[in-house]
């Protein structure tokens, strides 16, 4: 009866000991994979730092991300500065623009709230009949909700919808005072060995210069980003934009840039667009920065 009795305890010891080891793993798995349960972090609790996903940003290439900011967590996206030049019709404009920014807010953990307004640009226009005039203002400001539908913690894919509305605040002159919208549909796609491939399709309701009505606006881009090293990136891109208004001409621009991750919340960045078309500007460089709180 003793022996029994030893036996059934020896058995229940061991038992409990492999469910506790079991449950420990469990556990440490849950840990090491903070995706399986980050539904609970929304904008009032915010991502702990551990489960925090890779730092994803919507610049400074022109194809948007599908990847969202953690809920509760805040991030700062912004042209330090840019310079702008174009000529057409004889005439030659260059626009400086500084701290045009997007504050971004994590929602949950698929969504987040963007706020981007362009804070100052200074504009200057010469023509060779004399012509010299320069304007000093702010721009619009666009309010844009990002969903993430499938990729956003993991995964070869990735695909987000971005719907947005512009509200017009500018002041400059030549500023429409009209309301306009769209939708924005960014898909990311892991290549393997460093490189990855983002493709975006945008729609924009935008107001007609001829007619006062409202006529779709389509934008197509695609780029490729390479990872040179553990913090230094490249990336090449091409953009397409058609209005469907008649007589639009096509813009597309060749773009190129470098981005440099200083820390897992703060990258700099820095850049060109070459337009390819009369309709697209000259050619546009910038230097900016992301930043992750």
């Amino acid at each position: 009866m003793a022996c029994g009795t030893w036996v059934w305890r020896t058995r229940s010891a061991g038992w409990l000991a492999t469910l506790q080891l079991s449950l420990t793993l469990a556990g440490g798995a849950l840990a090491a994979d903070p995706a399986a349960d980050k539904s609970r972090y929304t904008l009032f609790n915010r991502t702990p730092d551990g489960a925090l996903r890779d730092m994803s940003t919507d610049r400074p290439d022109k194809t948007e991300s599908p990847y969202t900011v953690d809920a509760g967590r805040i991030q700062i996206e912004t042209d330090l500065v840019a310079y702008t030049r174009d000529e057409a019709d004889g005439l030659r404009s260059e626009t400086w623009d500084v701290l045009p920014f997007n504050v971004k807010i994590g929602l949950t953990h698929d969504s987040d709230l963007q706020i981007v307004y362009g804070s100052f640009s200074r504009v200057r226009v010469e023509g060779a009949d004399g012509v010299d005039d320069s304007e000093t203002g702010a721009g619009d400001l666009i309010i844009r909700y990002k969903r993430n539908i499938w990729g956003n913690d993991g995964g070869k894919t990735a695909f987000g919808v971005m719907p947005f509305v512009k509200i017009p605040t500018s002041t400059f002159d030549d500023a429409n005072d009209d309301v306009e919208g769209g939708v924005i549909m960014p898909l990311a796609i892991d290549l393997g060995g460093g490189m990855g491939l983002g493709l975006m399709t945008e729609v924009d309701m935008l107001r007609s210069e001829s007619d006062g009505g409202y006529e779709p606006t389509f934008i197509n881009s695609a780029t490729v980003s390479f990872e040179l090293t553990s913090k230094l990136g490249l990336y090449t891109e091409v953009y397409v934009e058609r209005s469907a208004e008649d007589g639009a001409n096509t813009v597309v621009t060749l773009d190129t840039g470098l981005t440099y991750a200083v820390t897992d919340n703060l990258q700099l960045d820095t850049g060109i667009n070459v337009g390819v078309t009369d309709a697209a500007d000259g050619i546009n460089v910038f230097a900016g920065l992301s930043q992750r709180f």
